[in-house]
């Protein structure tokens, strides 16, 4: 039997790939397990039956068996755990791949999704221009401090892994503001990311149920 996973019904960031599905849908596609997807409206987010998977009524969610976990960082660990192909063998180079996952998370993207939700929703404000720039800095001294741990290697520690995969859907919120054009070797490295045959097929399934749902609308 398949897991499942959540998604939204109609994905706000208009089928770019940004949503946290996306995390999840990646690591299954790198370890080829096949998988089923349950779309959620808004709505659906606020009754009872989703909550007892998220507490607080996001997306995505993950049901193996008697197993369901929230939080797109912790879905991708336990794949990554139970999979090939995503943590290395080696007991240090493995912890090393978790810190780089953390990373992602608790450092690089605060600073990028508050810029993110700013640009989105803070426009009319007359605050806004004076703002920005300083959500801008706070970013780039995050991206400035990995480029420089990034230097001139293909991946963050050794071959490709689930840090590498929780990096580069972070990495990606940044495609609208530009920043990432001020960092040469970031850019290279999120493009080599969604170069990979897994990232286009997570991308393409997730950009079908957009395309269809405009169709619908």
């Amino acid at each position: 039997m398949s897991p499942t996973i959540t998604a939204f019904e109609s994905s706000p960031d208009r089928g770019r790939g940004q949503a946290r599905d996306m995390r999840v849908r990646w690591a299954l596609e790198e370890v080829g397990q096949p998988y089923d997807v349950r779309l959620v409206s808004f709505k659906d987010m606020k009754q009872p039956a989703h909550l007892a998977l998220h507490p607080f009524a996001q997306i995505p969610t993950f049901e193996d068996g008697d197993l369901a976990l929230f939080e797109s960082g912790a879905i991708v660990l336990h794949i990554a755990e139970r999979h090939a192909g995503l943590l290395p063998d080696d007991a240090n180079a493995r912890a090393r791949v978790i810190a780089w996952m953390f990373a992602a998370l608790s450092t690089l993207e605060p600073p990028i999704v508050e810029l993110g939700m700013a640009m989105l929703f803070e426009r009319d404000k007359s605050w806004y221009e004076e703002r920005l720039p300083v959500l801008k800095d706070r970013v780039r001294v995050r991206l400035g401090e990995l480029s420089r741990r990034l230097g001139d290697a293909d991946w963050l520690d050794g071959a490709f892994s689930a840090g590498d995969l929780m990096m580069v859907t972070v990495l990606r919120r940044l495609n609208a503001s530009g920043l990432l054009d001020e960092y040469p070797g970031i850019a290279a490295y999120v493009a080599r990311g969604e170069a990979r045959p897994a990232f286009r097929r997570a991308f393409d399934a997730q950009l079908a149920v957009f395309i269809a749902g405009s169709k619908g609308s």
